[in-house]
């Protein structure tokens, strides 16, 4: 419809899928395969066999509310939505005169490998895809503000992944620590479009200066960490001392000498992992 050639590519890594034709994207404009490129995800449910596999699973929230990192997490709630962005290598750009809405400085993409069962993340796997893409970034834990979570709002998934990001940019990786949200609080889980829509959050985030809240967090529930909030956190995360804050209420992008930096998580049920470095 658009008239564009060059290299196209289908990816589907479930959940992650945006994010890694993200870093695909980004890898083809490094090696000089195009010099423009159109990524981002869709998902249209047009049957009901994600939502019956999922409530055979147990997974989905009863009343469809992802509360990301709660202490009353129940699930997920599946949701559309499609999500695109544009990219250009960045001197192209400002050549050009484009206007940049970001600059993505590096991503990178992983595999799970075994695990104990076919949904079940591997939080090592996880803490690697973030170390890859800081480096190929070239950013220290320290570089990074925030973090746009994958977020899903299940008691499996949540306390894997902040047990990662606390080993990586949290007090357990020599970082100074992080604020964490999940767009998934405000929308569900857009599954194909649910990194794309992470970034493209992050972007808006960076440009007006503000990390939005993530809903739910409040919402109480028994046993939450200290550090987080009275009764707001998993308490299958140990919050103290972690580096890791919740973002229970938005909070003005802190001021601290250099530019602002995000990084955006997507963890697919296939077990294809992927960060990016905004």
């Amino acid at each position: 419809a658009l008239g564009l050639e060059g290299p196209a590519v289908t990816v589907d890594t479930a959940c992650s899928s945006s994010l890694v034709a993200l870093h695909l994207a980004c890898e083809a404009l490094r090696a000089g395969d195009c010099d423009l490129a159109l990524a981002g995800g869709v998902t249209v449910m047009s049957g009901l066999g994600p939502l019956t596999e999922f409530s055979r699973q147990g997974a989905l929230a009863p009343d469809g509310r992802c509360r990301a990192y709660a202490a009353d997490a129940d699930g997920f709630g599946l949701a559309e939505g499609v999500g695109l962005v544009v990219l250009e290598r960045l001197s192209d750009a400002v050549r050009w005169g484009r206007r940049v809405w970001g600059v993505v400085r590096g991503s990178a993409v992983n595999q799970d490998g075994a695990s104990n069962g076919l949904s079940a993340p591997s939080g090592v796997a996880q803490g690697r895809v973030v170390w890859e893409a800081l480096g190929r970034a070239g950013v220290g834990v320290g570089g990074v503000d925030v973090v746009e979570g994958h977020g899903t709002g299940t008691r499996l998934g949540d306390p894997v992944e902040v047990g990662a990001l606390v080993g990586v940019y949290g007090r357990g990786g020599g970082g100074g620590g992080v604020w964490l949200g999940s767009l998934k609080s405000n929308v569900g889980h857009a599954q194909a479009a649910a990194g794309v829509g992470g970034v493209i959050k992050m972007v808006m985030a960076l440009r007006c200066g503000v990390l939005p809240r993530t809903l739910w967090v409040g919402g109480g529930g028994s046993g939450a960490g200290s550090g987080a909030g009275a009764g707001a956190g998993s308490g299958l995360v140990e919050w103290s001392g972690s580096g890791v804050r919740l973002l229970e209420e938005s909070v003005v992008w802190p001021e601290v000498g250099r530019p602002r930096r995000a990084g955006v998580s997507s963890f697919g049920i296939s077990g294809t992992n992927a960060h990016l470095i905004l």
